[in-house]
Protein backbone atom coordinates (compact mmCIF):
# COMPACT_ATOMS: atom_id res chain seq x y z
CA UNK A 1 0.00 0.00 0.00
CA UNK A 2 1.21 3.85 -0.27
CA UNK A 3 1.94 5.26 2.89
CA UNK A 4 2.98 9.28 2.61
CA UNK A 5 5.48 10.55 5.38
CA UNK A 6 5.70 14.13 6.54
CA UNK A 7 9.36 14.71 5.89
CA UNK A 8 10.72 17.98 6.44
CA UNK A 9 8.06 20.32 4.47
CA UNK A 10 6.90 17.71 1.80
CA UNK A 11 5.65 14.00 1.73
CA UNK A 12 6.66 11.38 0.62
CA UNK A 13 5.37 8.66 -0.47
CA UNK A 14 6.58 4.83 -0.33
CA UNK A 15 4.67 1.63 -1.79
CA UNK A 16 4.76 -0.33 2.03
CA UNK A 17 3.89 -3.95 2.63
CA UNK A 18 0.50 -3.64 4.72
CA UNK A 19 0.08 -6.55 6.78
CA UNK A 20 3.64 -8.04 7.70
CA UNK A 21 5.72 -5.38 7.93
CA UNK A 22 7.66 -5.82 11.47
CA UNK A 23 10.34 -4.63 14.01
CA UNK A 24 12.02 -8.48 13.51
CA UNK A 25 12.30 -8.29 9.64
CA UNK A 26 15.19 -6.74 7.55
CA UNK A 27 14.30 -3.48 5.50
CA UNK A 28 14.73 -3.16 2.10
CA UNK A 29 14.32 0.44 0.86
CA UNK A 30 14.21 0.78 -2.98
CA UNK A 31 15.36 3.82 -4.97
CA UNK A 32 14.07 4.51 -8.44
CA UNK A 33 15.80 6.07 -11.35
CA UNK A 34 16.06 8.91 -13.60
CA UNK A 35 12.36 9.84 -13.75
CA UNK A 36 11.13 6.73 -12.44
CA UNK A 37 9.18 6.12 -9.47
CA UNK A 38 8.49 3.01 -6.85
CA UNK A 39 6.72 1.23 -9.89
CA UNK A 40 9.99 0.36 -11.37
CA UNK A 41 10.35 -2.16 -8.74
CA UNK A 42 6.73 -3.77 -9.33
CA UNK A 43 8.60 -7.61 -10.15
CA UNK A 44 10.48 -6.84 -7.27
CA UNK A 45 8.47 -5.79 -3.61
CA UNK A 46 5.53 -8.59 -4.11
CA UNK A 47 7.56 -11.64 -4.11
CA UNK A 48 10.73 -9.84 -1.59
CA UNK A 49 7.95 -8.20 0.88
CA UNK A 50 7.02 -11.94 1.60
CA UNK A 51 10.48 -12.16 3.47
CA UNK A 52 11.27 -8.67 3.75
CA UNK A 53 9.85 -5.40 5.34
CA UNK A 54 9.73 -3.55 1.62
CA UNK A 55 9.89 0.88 1.33
CA UNK A 56 9.70 1.28 -2.02
CA UNK A 57 10.18 5.64 -2.53
CA UNK A 58 9.04 8.40 -4.26
CA UNK A 59 11.68 10.49 -4.30
CA UNK A 60 10.61 14.15 -4.12
CA UNK A 61 9.09 15.52 -7.22
CA UNK A 62 8.35 11.90 -8.91
CA UNK A 63 5.14 9.42 -8.37
CA UNK A 64 3.22 10.44 -5.46
CA UNK A 65 5.51 12.35 -3.47
CA UNK A 66 5.47 16.31 -3.32
CA UNK A 67 8.58 18.60 -3.70
CA UNK A 68 10.71 19.13 -6.91
CA UNK A 69 13.44 16.81 -8.19
CA UNK A 70 16.93 17.30 -7.31
CA UNK A 71 20.29 18.44 -9.60
CA UNK A 72 22.46 16.85 -7.45
CA UNK A 73 22.50 13.77 -6.16
CA UNK A 74 23.69 14.49 -2.45
CA UNK A 75 20.70 16.20 -2.62
CA UNK A 76 18.55 12.95 -3.15
CA UNK A 77 20.85 10.96 -0.67
CA UNK A 78 19.46 13.40 2.16
CA UNK A 79 16.32 13.49 1.36
CA UNK A 80 16.45 9.36 1.80
CA UNK A 81 18.47 10.06 4.98
CA UNK A 82 15.75 12.25 6.42
CA UNK A 83 13.17 9.41 5.39
CA UNK A 84 14.57 6.85 7.19
CA UNK A 85 14.65 9.16 10.26
CA UNK A 86 10.75 9.75 10.09
CA UNK A 87 9.92 6.48 9.51
CA UNK A 88 12.79 4.90 12.09
CA UNK A 89 14.60 2.32 10.15
CA UNK A 90 17.31 0.03 11.66
CA UNK A 91 20.40 -0.92 9.22
CA UNK A 92 17.96 -1.11 6.18
CA UNK A 93 19.64 -2.42 2.60
CA UNK A 94 19.33 0.47 0.34
CA UNK A 95 18.60 -0.82 -3.35
CA UNK A 96 19.03 1.88 -6.38
CA UNK A 97 18.61 1.95 -10.09
CA UNK A 98 21.03 4.06 -12.08
CA UNK A 99 20.46 7.63 -10.32
CA UNK A 100 19.25 5.61 -7.49
CA UNK A 101 22.13 3.50 -7.46
CA UNK A 102 24.34 6.38 -7.42
CA UNK A 103 22.07 7.53 -4.46
CA UNK A 104 22.89 4.82 -2.93
CA UNK A 105 26.56 5.08 -3.10
CA UNK A 106 26.15 8.95 -2.12
CA UNK A 107 24.46 7.29 1.31
CA UNK A 108 27.06 5.06 2.01
CA UNK A 109 29.55 8.07 1.74
CA UNK A 110 27.85 10.51 3.79
CA UNK A 111 26.10 7.99 6.48
CA UNK A 112 28.56 5.10 6.52
CA UNK A 113 26.56 3.88 9.90
CA UNK A 114 23.37 4.33 8.73
CA UNK A 115 22.72 0.90 5.67
CA UNK A 116 23.18 -2.23 6.57
CA UNK A 117 24.07 -2.79 3.01
CA UNK A 118 23.78 -1.27 -0.57
CA UNK A 119 22.69 -2.73 -3.83
CA UNK A 120 23.71 -0.46 -6.77
CA UNK A 121 21.79 -1.49 -9.89
CA UNK A 122 23.10 -0.21 -12.91
CA UNK A 123 25.58 1.75 -11.40
CA UNK A 124 29.03 3.79 -12.37
CA UNK A 125 31.47 6.07 -11.03
CA UNK A 126 30.68 8.78 -13.52
CA UNK A 127 27.08 8.49 -15.22
CA UNK A 128 27.16 10.93 -18.34
CA UNK A 129 24.10 11.94 -20.39
CA UNK A 130 23.75 12.44 -23.93
CA UNK A 131 23.18 16.52 -24.04
CA UNK A 132 20.83 16.12 -26.64
CA UNK A 133 18.78 13.86 -23.83
CA UNK A 134 19.04 16.31 -21.54
CA UNK A 135 17.80 18.79 -23.91
CA UNK A 136 15.09 16.62 -25.34
CA UNK A 137 13.10 15.82 -22.26
CA UNK A 138 12.20 19.47 -22.35
CA UNK A 139 11.96 19.70 -25.90
CA UNK A 140 10.58 16.58 -27.12
CA UNK A 141 9.57 14.31 -24.03
CA UNK A 142 7.79 11.67 -25.86
CA UNK A 143 10.69 11.05 -28.31
CA UNK A 144 13.57 11.34 -25.62
CA UNK A 145 11.48 8.74 -23.76
CA UNK A 146 11.29 6.52 -26.76
CA UNK A 147 15.57 6.97 -27.16
CA UNK A 148 15.41 5.81 -23.95
CA UNK A 149 13.62 3.02 -23.62
CA UNK A 150 15.20 1.26 -26.88
CA UNK A 151 18.81 1.49 -25.25
CA UNK A 152 17.91 0.91 -21.77
CA UNK A 153 16.49 -2.57 -22.68
CA UNK A 154 18.28 -5.62 -24.40
CA UNK A 155 16.88 -6.26 -27.89
CA UNK A 156 15.53 -9.80 -27.11
CA UNK A 157 13.53 -8.03 -24.28
CA UNK A 158 12.63 -4.78 -25.83
CA UNK A 159 9.39 -6.04 -26.96
CA UNK A 160 7.89 -7.55 -24.28
CA UNK A 161 9.40 -4.49 -21.75
CA UNK A 162 9.34 -1.26 -24.39
CA UNK A 163 5.87 0.01 -23.12
CA UNK A 164 5.90 -0.94 -19.30
CA UNK A 165 9.04 0.92 -19.13
CA UNK A 166 7.41 3.84 -21.55
CA UNK A 167 4.89 4.41 -19.20
CA UNK A 168 6.51 4.27 -16.07
CA UNK A 169 8.62 7.52 -17.54
CA UNK A 170 5.96 8.83 -19.37
CA UNK A 171 4.52 10.06 -16.53
CA UNK A 172 7.29 11.96 -14.99
CA UNK A 173 7.36 15.68 -14.16
CA UNK A 174 9.39 17.45 -16.63
CA UNK A 175 11.39 19.67 -14.63
CA UNK A 176 12.00 16.89 -11.87
CA UNK A 177 13.13 14.28 -15.02
CA UNK A 178 15.45 17.04 -16.72
CA UNK A 179 16.89 17.80 -13.07
CA UNK A 180 17.52 13.88 -12.48
CA UNK A 181 19.31 13.60 -16.07
CA UNK A 182 21.48 16.58 -14.90
CA UNK A 183 22.44 15.10 -11.09
CA UNK A 184 23.20 12.11 -13.18
CA UNK A 185 25.41 13.83 -15.88
CA UNK A 186 27.10 15.95 -13.10
CA UNK A 187 27.84 12.60 -10.88
CA UNK A 188 31.82 11.92 -10.30
CA UNK A 189 32.59 9.64 -7.45
CA UNK A 190 36.28 9.01 -8.89
CA UNK A 191 37.79 10.79 -5.30
CA UNK A 192 35.34 9.04 -3.52
CA UNK A 193 34.84 5.11 -3.83
CA UNK A 194 37.56 4.05 -2.08
CA UNK A 195 36.05 5.53 0.95
CA UNK A 196 33.02 3.48 1.07
CA UNK A 197 33.01 0.41 3.57
CA UNK A 198 29.08 -0.50 3.53
CA UNK A 199 28.43 -4.19 2.49
CA UNK A 200 27.79 -4.05 -1.49
CA UNK A 201 26.36 -5.92 -3.95
CA UNK A 202 26.48 -4.60 -7.55
CA UNK A 203 23.76 -5.93 -10.05
CA UNK A 204 23.84 -4.87 -13.65
CA UNK A 205 22.83 -6.33 -17.25
CA UNK A 206 24.90 -8.02 -19.37
CA UNK A 207 24.33 -5.75 -22.11
CA UNK A 208 23.47 -2.69 -20.45
CA UNK A 209 24.24 -0.19 -22.84
CA UNK A 210 24.32 2.65 -20.38
CA UNK A 211 25.99 1.22 -17.96
CA UNK A 212 28.22 -1.29 -18.84
CA UNK A 213 29.11 -4.46 -16.17
CA UNK A 214 32.92 -3.05 -16.18
CA UNK A 215 31.28 -0.15 -14.59
CA UNK A 216 30.06 -2.22 -11.64
CA UNK A 217 33.08 -4.06 -11.76
CA UNK A 218 35.43 -0.90 -11.58
CA UNK A 219 33.57 0.43 -8.37
CA UNK A 220 33.12 -3.03 -6.62
CA UNK A 221 37.35 -3.54 -7.10
CA UNK A 222 37.88 -0.23 -4.57
CA UNK A 223 35.28 -1.49 -2.07
CA UNK A 224 36.46 -3.75 0.60
CA UNK A 225 34.67 -7.65 0.20
CA UNK A 226 32.00 -5.50 -2.56
CA UNK A 227 30.40 -8.50 -5.36
CA UNK A 228 28.85 -7.89 -8.36
CA UNK A 229 26.30 -9.59 -9.98
CA UNK A 230 25.92 -9.54 -13.77
CA UNK A 231 22.91 -11.25 -15.19
CA UNK A 232 23.09 -12.75 -18.81
CA UNK A 233 20.54 -11.26 -21.51
CA UNK A 234 19.07 -7.80 -19.58
CA UNK A 235 20.42 -4.86 -20.20
CA UNK A 236 19.93 -0.94 -18.21
CA UNK A 237 17.07 -2.11 -16.60
CA UNK A 238 17.61 -5.88 -15.35
CA UNK A 239 15.01 -5.98 -12.77
CA UNK A 240 12.28 -5.57 -15.10
CA UNK A 241 14.04 -7.72 -18.01
CA UNK A 242 14.63 -10.46 -15.47
CA UNK A 243 13.44 -9.93 -12.39
CA UNK A 244 13.89 -13.75 -10.85
CA UNK A 245 17.52 -13.51 -10.83
CA UNK A 246 17.32 -9.78 -9.78
CA UNK A 247 15.02 -11.16 -6.70
CA UNK A 248 17.28 -14.05 -5.52
CA UNK A 249 20.62 -11.84 -5.75
CA UNK A 250 19.07 -9.29 -3.69
CA UNK A 251 17.13 -11.73 -1.36
CA UNK A 252 20.96 -13.82 -0.63
CA UNK A 253 22.68 -10.82 -0.18
CA UNK A 254 20.39 -9.24 2.03
CA UNK A 255 20.38 -12.49 3.97
CA UNK A 256 23.85 -12.90 4.27
CA UNK A 257 23.98 -9.44 6.42
CA UNK A 258 21.47 -10.41 9.13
Amino acid sequence: MIKKFKVENIEMACWINPEDFGAHKQTLVFIHGSGSDHTCWVHQYPELHKKFNVVAVDLPGHGQSGGHGESEVDKYAHWIKKLLDVIKLSKPVLIGHSLGAATTLKFALHYPQVAGGIVPVGSGIKMPVNQLLRDGIRTNKEEAINIMCTFSLFKETRPKFFEELKKNLSDADVESFSADLTACNNLDLTDDIAKINTPALFICGAVDKMTPPDFSRKIAASIPGAKVCVIEKAGHVVMIEKPEEVNKAISEFASSLS
